[in-house]
């Protein structure tokens, strides 16, 4: 899966969750309907935006919606997807966008397809993806032709690019074809009016995805002496975010003129996800899950409004004292600082006195709370035992649970569960984004579903 609008699923309604799902597993049915199976490798995130503009724009209609059989990604479930126009025309841009994406790895020699061998096999493969999604296109009236010759126009363009260049200079390309892809949902749904203005949102939309990618590869473009935007045009980070800056302000106004029947998820994936990316790619937010001090909600200006004497929207801190810290011991001592430990030896570990048989902690023998080694009552305590590292699976072992995992969605989904190899506790994938911190007046999505009951934003 790959995109720059990435929703964390704490952050979305039960509704909103529900359709995004439906859109993501509607373009992946779509792929393989079309394509066969291994066209689903290109299922991605922007990709559904696609789907999720032409059924704004819609209306809900039982006709684009089916039940799915069940999936593994689902945990074996059932599901409403979205099918029809909009699903189509979202899998046959992903295609020839993925396309392209490969012939640029290839230009670059990037990884593994600097051997010529495997670039060959690459390019052979973004060929076919062309010849598929140029298919599928010509049905729905979108001629993909606008696309591969943005992306032909892309390498000339890098080859010319130079210090000084200006960025927008160089994602004029994918500027057009995201405007061109954009622009084809209001006709998909009847609404050629909105043509003009969606395709301006495609166009900031397609400068955002171009220079996220930028900077999130910089590092790794750099280890490998690959071709980045930044470093050929000597462009800043602060430049490059300027133009995110702009671009999110950009779509904010386009979608403005847009006629939506319901344009609930649009508005959040377009307008508050988007922001959240370019946060996140510049490194101005982090998960609420990942601790205390991680840096909140990100306004647009650099500030938290939630920190520096900033209002919550849970009320405020209790005056009444802290609680304790995790880690930190009562003042009393540990559990059995008066109590019988006959398993360290004489000497009470936490008070460092002597243990004194038949003392306040009871008897000297007899069963765990029937007077032998219990608290100061003389029953009832347990002795603490170290937990034993649990043995690593085998390799068989190890596959099944697995495949369990996958099926169960605890890969993605647990907040805990145990490696299949290593017994090690981990966390399921979907806890490490950075989910949500609230808004400044309502709990995230509960008010960005009308948009305009509160306030809470400015769009």
């Amino acid at each position: 899966m790959f995109g720059i609008v990435r929703p964390c699923t704490h952050r979305l309604s039960q509704g909103l969750k529900a359709e995004w799902m439906a859109h993501l597993c509607g373009l992946c049915l779509a792929l393989r309907g079309d394509h066969g199976q291994f066209a689903r490798v290109v299922t991605n995130y922007d990709g559904l935006i696609i789907s999720v503009l032409t059924d704004a724009q819609s209306g809900p209609a039982p006709a684009r919606r089916r039940t799915a059989g069940p999936c593994p990604l689902r945990g074996m479930r059932t599901a409403s997807v979205a099918q029809g126009e909009g699903a189509r025309l979202a899998a046959s841009v992903s295609l020839v966008l993925a396309s392209a994406k490969i012939r640029d790895h290839v230009a670059d020699g990037n990884g593994a397809l600097r051997r010529r061998p495997v670039a060959a096999a690459a390019r052979r493969v973004a060929a076919g993806w062309d010849r598929a999604g140029a298919r599928t296109g010509a049905t729905l009236g979108f001629d993909t032709a606008v696309l591969v010759d943005a992306v032909d126009r892309q390498l000339g363009i890098e080859e010319l690019a130079g210090p000084g260049t200006p960025l927008t200079f160089i994602t004029e390309p994918t500027e057009t074809a995201t405007a061109a892809a954009f622009a084809h949902t209001a006709v998909l749904a009847g609404r050629p009016g909105n043509a003009a203005s969606l395709a301006e949102a495609g166009r900031f939309f397609g400068r955002l995805a171009h220079l996220l990618d930028a900077v999130e590869d910089r590092a790794s473009d750099a280890a490998e002496g690959a071709w980045n935007p930044l470093a050929a045009t000597g462009a800043t980070l602060a430049q490059a975010r300027r133009l995110c800056d702009d671009a999110l302000h950009g779509i904010r106004l386009a979608l403005r003129d847009v006629e939506f029947a319901d344009s609930a998820l649009v508005h959040v994936l377009l307008v508050h996800e988007l922001r959240r990316s370019v946060d996140r790619a510049f490194g101005t937010a982090s998960c609420s899950h990942q601790g205390h001090g991680a840096p909140g909600p990100y306004d647009g200006q650099g500030r938290n409004p939630y920190r520096n004497g900033g209002p919550s929207p849970y009320g405020q801190p209790s005056q009444h004292g802290q609680s304790p810290h995790y880690g930190q011991a009562p003042a009393g001592g540990g559990p059995y600082a008066h109590g019988q430990q006959h398993l360290n030896g004489p000497q009470n570990p936490y008070s460092g006195g002597p243990v004194v048989p038949g003392g306040p902690s009871g008897g000297h023998g007899g069963h765990y709370g029937h007077g032998g080694h219990g608290g100061d009552s003389g029953g009832g305590g347990m002795p603490h035992f170290p937990q034993q590292p649990k043995k690593p699976r085998g390799f068989f072992a190890g596959c099944a649970v697995a495949i369990g995992l996958c099926c169960t969605c605890k890969l993605c989904c647990a907040e805990e569960y145990e490696g299949p190899w290593s017994r090690k506790k981990r966390e399921g994938c979907c806890q490490n984004l950075d989910c949500c911190d609230g808004c400044s007046c309502c709990e995230w999505c509960e008010c960005c579903e009308c948009c305009e009951c509160c306030g809470c934003c400015d769009c």
